[in-house]
């Protein structure tokens, strides 16, 4: 896979009531690296993901067309803050997962990671593109 479009991974923190966790993520900021995604990937370590980057703020829908992996898939606010999670999303489904608020931001992490953590709604993501 081409994985140019993507940026070297960068850190990203996320603050919940269980304390922070690192990630190494990849930025997805350009139209052709958010649609291509997590799709076609067979493996992914529990301190990877994948930023989706958006210039405005809005209702966002994904899905898991081509992707081989459940994700949970982490809608966040320009502010920094989780809107909502769409937990274990099922690889090749092409259902629509809404983030039922507006969001700037899209976290994509191995799926069940975001129960593991105890992440939910509020908690705060640390990276220079929620500033």
């Amino acid at each position: 896979m081409n994985l140019s479009r993507y940026s070297a991974p960068e850190r990203l923190e996320v603050a919940s009531a269980k304390g922070k966790r690192v990630f190494a993520v990849e930025i997805a900021a350009s139209f052709e690296a958010r649609a291509q995604g997590m799709m076609c990937r067979t493996q992914m370590a529990d301190n990877e993901g994948m930023l989706f980057e958006f210039q405005d703020v809005a209702e966002r829908a994904f899905w898991m067309n081509n992707t081989l992996l459940p994700l949970d898939i982490i809608y966040i606010g320009s502010d920094g803050r989780i809107v909502s999670i769409q937990k274990n999303a099922r690889p090749l489904d092409r259902t629509p997962l809404p983030s039922r608020g507006a969001a700037s931001g899209v976290l994509e992490v191995k799926g069940g990671l975001s129960d593991r953590l105890g992440l939910k709604p509020g908690d705060k993501v640390i990276h220079p593109f929620f500033q």
